[in-house]
């Protein structure tokens, strides 16, 4: 198929489906300039890179663009080049108006979508939340939209509704991972100091595997993995070391109890507590008390 960039209202390949604004598959061979300027969009819009390297804006923050990256932006935030130009290379977009969107994340994509009313809502929050728009590594968008593209042009019998349907795809597909990508990318660390902290805070809490990834938005196979690689540690064991160490900064004050200490770091015993520090650290809480003084 040749390169085109289909308009709503102008395009009849568009004529059914009055939420798409725009779809395009674009080859840049020379650079025109004007072609890109900074602008707001008017819609969703997910842009995949096919080929080259595309330096933009959105919203406000630099990036660089690498075959398979891709950009998800709200209809409130702008994107374009700095130069004002595409650089050259291949890419396609697709822009969806929602029938509402705000910045509060209340998001209702209209009648055409099949995603629950529930899973809408969520999907406006995670968009709203994102400040990261470009996803790396997403080739699964790819294939999505080449079969929209082979769709409209075909018309073959029930096109209206694999159009529906494959774009729901492709928005719960680029949504899937922008929400885990933070925690995937290379700043994970970061994101684990954060959930340190968070467990810190709240160590007398009875912490469980699950409600640790949910922290980060990761499932919980791949948040094991994460910490395992990170820390060396299984979750609950990672837990139990932080446990732990704010156990032996408390053991230096003398107004509170070992049982005090057990229960404000999580242990439900002072049997427990004493049991685990001497495993890890070869002395019971008692002597190791003692023994700092």
């Amino acid at each position: 198929m040749s390169q085109f960039i289909l308009y709503q209202g102008k395009a009849k390949e568009l004529s059914y489906f009055p939420y798409i604004i725009e779809f395009a598959n674009y080859k840049i061979q020379n650079i025109q300039l004007n072609s890109q300027e900074i602008k707001t969009n008017e819609g969703i819009r997910i842009c995949l890179i096919i080929d080259g390297k595309f330096d933009w804006i959105i919203d406000g923050q630099p990036f660089l663009l690498y075959p398979n990256d891709v950009s998800l932006t709200c209809p409130w935030q702008s994107s374009g080049s700095s130069k004002g130009a595409y650089d050259i290379g291949a890419l396609m977009w697709i822009t969806i108006k929602p029938s509402h969107f705000e910045a509060n994340g209340e998001l209702v994509l209209g009648e055409w979508s099949s995603i629950s009313e529930t899973d809408q809502r969520v999907i406006g929050k995670i968009l709203t939340l994102n400040k990261k728009p470009v996803l790396t590594r997403l080739k699964a968008c790819q294939q999505i939209f080449q079969n929209i593209e082979f769709e409209l042009f075909s018309k073959e019998l029930g096109y209206r509704t694999r159009v529906n349907h494959l774009i729901d795809e492709l928005l719960i597909t680029a949504v899937r991972h922008l929400s885990k990508q933070d925690n995937l990318r290379r700043d994970f660390p970061q994101t684990f100091l954060k959930l340190e902290q968070t467990l810190r805070e709240n160590l007398s809490h009875s912490w469980s595997v699950e409600e640790m990834a949910g922290l980060v938005g990761l499932g919980t196979t791949a948040f094991s993995e994460k910490v395992k690689a990170f820390s060396g540690f299984s979750p609950l064991n990672y837990l139990i070391n932080i446990r732990i160490s704010e156990a032996i900064k408390l053991l230096s004050r003398k107004d509170l109890s070992l049982t005090d200490i057990a229960l404000e770091t999580g242990f439900y015993s002072s049997q427990h507590f004493s049991s685990t520090f001497k495993k890890l650290t070869g002395y019971t809480p008692r002597e190791f008390r003692k023994n700092t003084d």
